[in-house]
């Protein structure tokens, strides 16, 4: 992904819901993404499937996915200059991509049984017919811990638990074996033995389909646990960008650092305070000079941080970028 825009433009005025955003995928990999709500997470992804709101346009940079054509041929495409009901996209979404939604209740529809909605996404990818189809579903149920994968492919969304809506969700997001999983939050409002279930078959399944995935999260527990490589989203740009150990062990930018300390302590003594990020991420609408972190930081300096354009990304080392003033005048921020 180069310099990503998207804008979303409405009655009050124009939105810039992802700003410049650059990040890559490594083959097989796991790239964590991670930011408090409104921060551009599930936009980007979104655009990636070409799956934005009829107010939202891509309005720069270019999203480049590689993968081989049907005559086993290399091919690297633009995402972004592609029509996005058009034949190309459609080839590319649910089959090359696959993604699971962030809310399984929603994104499974209540009418058509989990079967109908798994057969559907089989056959629009695989010359298969109905029958052969649904053998395919039930293999795939099975194969990502759905009991009975015989009887429940009849089943409706309704009939199912909150992890077993999840495990279709994965069934019909890998049912045609994609090169890239986009999980959008694959744990929300799930109970804690659950989500480690979720994260243990994801894994297994990423390893088994030589798979590489872009997993959003709030939680940064799932993003040390799963990934490889971790991007900070903060107000649609990246304020940190590393390998997950340059992330936890040696953060730079303040905003990540804000993220690690409000992380509950297990043996925090008892009564002692928690170290919540001081208040909120800024209206939509609202422009911030320089650094949009600047108002909630603690290490933040008037006339430095809060004046001019954004800090862009500047190397610390060879895997690690952080967009902090002081990083690039050689003052790295203190925790």
């Amino acid at each position: 992904m180069r310099g990503l825009q998207v804008q979303f433009k409405l009655d009050e005025g124009v939105v810039r819901a992802v700003d410049g955003v650059d990040w890559h995928i490594r083959s097989r990999g796991t790239l964590g993404i991670v930011g408090e709500s409104g921060c551009g997470k599930s936009v980007t992804a979104h655009a990636i499937l070409r799956l934005l709101p009829k107010t939202a346009q891509i309005t720069a940079g270019q999203i480049l996915f590689r993968y081989l054509d049907g005559d086993n041929h290399e091919k690297i495409v633009d995402l972004t200059q592609i029509d996005e009901d058009g034949q190309e996209m459609l080839r590319i979404r649910g089959n090359r991509i696959g993604m699971i939604f962030q809310e399984p209740m929603s994104a499974l529809s209540p009418v058509h049984t989990v079967g109908a909605q798994l057969v559907e996404a089989i056959r629009i990818h695989q010359d298969l017919s109905m029958r052969a189809a649904r053998v395919v579903g039930i293999e795939m149920l099975g194969k990502v811990g759905v009991p009975n994968p015989e009887r429940r492919i009849d089943d409706y969304s309704f009939q199912l638990s909150g992890g077993l809506r999840q495990r279709a969700m994965i069934a019909i997001a890998l049912c045609n074996r994609p090169l890239l999983l986009i999980a959008d939050e694959p744990t929300t409002a799930l109970d804690v033995t659950v989500q480690a279930d979720i994260l243990r078959l994801i894994k297994r399944l990423q390893v088994e389909q030589a798979m590489s995935v872009m997993i959003i999260t709030h939680d940064l527990g799932v993003i040390a646990r799963m990934a490889d490589q971790v991007a900070v989203m903060y107000r649609g740009r990246i304020v940190e960008f590393g390998d997950v150990d340059d992330i936890f062990h040696d953060p730079r930018h303040p905003y990540t650092q804000a993220l690690l300390n409000s992380i509950p302590i297990i043996d925090r003594p008892r009564g002692g305070r928690l170290n919540p990020i001081r208040g909120f991420v800024p209206e939509p609408f609202a422009v911030v000079p320089g650094c949009s972190f600047h108002p909630r930081c603690k290490h933040a300096k008037a006339g430095i941080c809060n004046v001019g354009e954004a800090p862009v990304l500047e190397a610390i080392s060879e895997s690690h970028r952080a967009a902090c003033v002081f990083i690039g005048s050689g003052r790295p921020m203190m925790a």
